[in-house]
């Protein structure tokens, strides 16, 4: 294949899994400040087939339109003035979101500090698995919610791909987690921390939590309305993090009633926090779950499987060598 084209999966129109479609498109090249990765594998998030849809970040983005924000690969190039990276390093990121990183491809371009050295300790499989939902997760725990020794977090959706960071992340600054998940996860995510677990298949949370300093509702007020539910688990002046959704008029209403706190979140491109991550995991002190990975042209049936639920930790395309 010429230098100048690769490999990946693009969709012209948004709308169902079909609409994936393995091409070759033009290879990019860096601006000043920027790196070209060579991508070894892609992470596969809700927001992915959310966009795919015609929701998620869709209006942010132009068609033709390549998806993927979680990327692990190789340096290949460096822009002009780029001083922290050069070609050869190992690099992990979420470049650019919301807007378009083009992560289902072979080679991506984003400014060198939204990358970060890649967990020494990990493959590109699951180094690709960690960029998105580690930094949604560390950005909740450590930056929105300030979470402290002693307090007690609960974690909704805890057994996936950001749920089972934050359980992590929380349990390391010395929390009390709380987690919901299905029953056949409890144990595992006992294992990475979480000393309470809700079969939320049986038990509505609300009944069996009380007095929690802050949720982490990665669920959002669909028709099971857990976010507003998640108000009678906090204490007064406790703290609510809505994910999914953010927070309506309702919802925020309904958290000032209450005498609690709200706030919507958006996870934004950290090398940062990356870095930090990143030494966790080499430590021994985080573990990465990837479920299933999936060839860069089986893009679709990833989608699918994402789709459908239930996803233990995260899932991955593989791309490059």
């Amino acid at each position: 294949m010429s230098e100048r084209v690769m490999r990946a999966v693009i969709l012209k129109e948004f709308g169902g899994q079909e609409v994936l479609t393995a091409a070759e498109v033009e290879r990019p090249e860096p601006l000043p400040t920027e790196v070209l990765v060579r991508v070894h594998a892609a992470g596969v998030n809700p927001v992915d087939w959310k966009t795919r849809q015609g929701q998620g970040m869709a209006a942010l983005q132009s068609l033709p339109l390549i998806l993927g924000w979680d990327v692990s690969g190789v340096v290949e190039k460096v822009g002009f003035g780029v001083t922290t990276l050069r070609p050869g390093d190992e690099v992990y990121g979420m470049p650019w979101f919301p807007r378009a990183a083009n992560g289902y491809a072979e080679y991506v371009t984003a400014p060198a500090r939204q990358w970060a050295r890649k967990p020494a300790s990990l493959d590109h499989v699951h180094a690709a698995a960690v960029p998105l939902a580690a930094l949604t997760a560390w950005q909740i725990v450590v930056d929105t919610a300030d979470v402290q020794t002693g307090q007690s977090v609960l974690i909704t959706a805890a057994a996936g791909g950001v749920g089972h960071f934050a359980v992590q992340f929380a349990r390391h600054l010395g929390a009390h987690v709380i987690a919901t998940a299905s029953a056949s996860r409890h144990a595992w995510l006992k294992e990475l921390g979480a000393e309470e677990t809700i079969d939320y298949t049986t038990t509505r949370f609300e009944d069996v939590a009380a007095d929690v300093d802050v949720v982490i509702d990665l669920v959002g007020d669909g028709p099971d309305r857990t976010s507003t539910r998640s108000l009678r688990a906090l204490r007064r002046g406790g703290l609510l993090v809505a994910v999914p959704g953010g927070v309506s008029p309702e919802l925020a209403l309904a958290a000032e009633t209450a005498g609690v706190r709200v706030v919507p979140f958006l996870v934004e491109p950290d090398g940062p926090a990356l870095t930090a991550i990143a030494s966790l995991i080499d430590d021994g002190e985080v573990a990465v779950e990837v479920e299933e990975t999936f060839p860069l042209e089986q893009a679709a049936a990833a989608h699918t499987r994402g789709e459908a639920g239930r996803t233990r930790g995260k899932l991955v395309l593989t791309i490059g060598d």
